[in-house]
């Protein structure tokens, strides 16, 4: 089943020319959401390439590609080296990252990613897990509350707005994002509501999806499935994680370590292909607008 408005892929080009496509090759999407992305890939393959599309989420699983080329994989791409042993593929030639929240997580309600509808506070990409945002704001300690906000949002209100959930939850429970906005709003700054209330909730779905964790896992793994000459091309729309994939892509762990041999060379198991990030053009802004802070990072596997 497709809906062609589950997503619109960002950078598309830019991706397919980051990945570098070999007719023959083996890749993996492992944010397969809507298939844009994976699509495109695929028409670029003959009838001996393969694409393996991996997504957490069953709605992804509902809009999945019927071709040969194709294999969905229903699961976290924390789990991308077992899966593919599972498959009894030993590498790849390119792994694709698009780590944007879709239109269609956005748009439904019900899902609760997004303060500009009344919903429950879900957030959960994967809906089996026991975690939602109802149980972090309901059961996290001040403290622990006010870590997330800081660390995943980046709000200097971060202890008050802690202080604040944790006094309201005392008189009755904080169940959908209508009740969490009226809790923090006093606390959001009027020029700022939007992007504060965005951050707020980007906060909460990062922690509730252990979405830093999981990034790690992917980065680390990628060293480990990709060919040499395979290329990992990872789309990123916040600062948390533009900053362990560049630190990643230009060392070869997440802290940004640098790494020297004997006459002072750096050795780093992958090497820029853009030594300055991509960015959507304007009128790519224009036609999708949740583009705008998406920035495109390509390196490619040495050894």
């Amino acid at each position: 089943m497709n809906d062609p408005v589950y997503h619109i892929p960002a950078l598309l080009n830019e991706c397919l020319n980051g990945l570098n496509i070999k007719p023959d090759g083996t890749y993996v999407d492992v944010t397969f959401g809507g298939g844009g992305h994976s699509r495109a890939i695929i028409e670029c393959l003959s009838s001996l390439g393969h694409l393996y599309g991996m997504d957490q989420d069953i709605d992804a699983w509902r809009n999945r590609i019927d071709d040969p080329r194709f294999t969905f994989v229903l699961s976290n791409f924390a789990y991308l080296k077992n899966f593919l042993r599972f498959y009894g593929v030993p590498s790849v030639d390119g792994i694709l990252a698009d780590l944007g929240v879709s239109f269609h997580h956005f748009d439904d309600q019900e899902r609760g990613f997004s303060f500009r509808f009344d919903g429950q506070l879900d957030m959960r990409m994967n809906q089996s897990s026991t975690l939602d945002a109802r149980q972090v704001v309901a059961t996290y300690s001040e403290e622990r509350l006010a870590d997330v906000f800081y660390l995943y949002g980046e709000l200097r209100q971060s202890r008050q707005l802690a202080r604040a959930i944790v006094r309201a939850r005392a008189q009755r429970s904080i169940d959908t994002t209508l009740q969490l906005i009226e809790v923090v709003r006093p606390l959001v700054r009027p020029n700022q509501e939007k992007k504060e209330l965005a951050q707020l909730f980007q906060a909460l779905r990062i922690e509730v999806n252990h979405e830093i964790d999981v990034l790690k896992r992917l980065l680390q793994q990628s060293l480990e499935v990709l060919r040499p000459g395979g290329r990992l091309v990872i789309i990123t729309y916040h600062s948390l994680e533009d900053r362990l994939v560049k630190n990643f892509m230009r060392t070869g762990n997440v802290e940004g370590h640098v790494i020297k041999d004997f006459y002072g060379r750096i050795e780093a198991p992958l090497v820029l292909v853009n030594n300055k990030v991509i960015v959507p053009s304007d009128d790519e802004v224009t036609q999708n607008p949740r583009a705008r802070s998406a920035k495109l990072r390509i390196a490619e596997k040495v050894c």
